[in-house]
């Protein structure tokens, strides 16, 4: 009776993690299957070279070069300046001009380590970057 029991158990126990491990390895062999395929017997004419399309425009200005690094997500002074090497003084020329200019908004933020400032692009600033 007690083998019996001890059977259901051994059973039980060992279904759970074979039934979590079973999945990932057959999964591990189909992608490995797939790489070799996609290496070995792809043709030449299906290759297609990314790095000729362009979907960002080159900055010409450092205004475009400010409002381009906004546009990508920088969000603070200091984001802003690493992203562009620009320097403190210049910089913040820039940000006045375009915020003049309605290309950009400044939003100041209470948090729980004091006021945040926010630097985010307008739709006006967001289309004459793609335009």
């Amino acid at each position: 009776m007690e083998l019996d029991i001890i059977w259901v158990y051994l059973a039980i126990f060992l279904m759970i993690p074979l039934a979590r491990i079973i999945p990932r390895m057959l999964a591990k062999r189909k992608m490995a299957g797939r790489q070799t395929e996609s290496f070995g017997e792809r043709p030449q004419q299906a290759r297609t070279s990314y790095t000729t399309q362009q979907t960002e425009p080159i900055p010409k200005t450092k205004n475009m070069l400010v409002l381009g690094a906004i546009n990508k997500g920088a969000k603070t002074f200091e984001s802003i300046q690493k992203e562009t090497g620009l320097e403190s003084n210049q910089l913040e020329k820039i940000l006045e001009e375009l915020e003049k200019n309605e290309m950009l908004m400044v939003r100041q933020k209470q948090g729980m380590l004091g006021t945040k400032i926010e630097i985010l692009p307008t739709d006006k600033g967001f289309k004459e970057y793609y335009s």
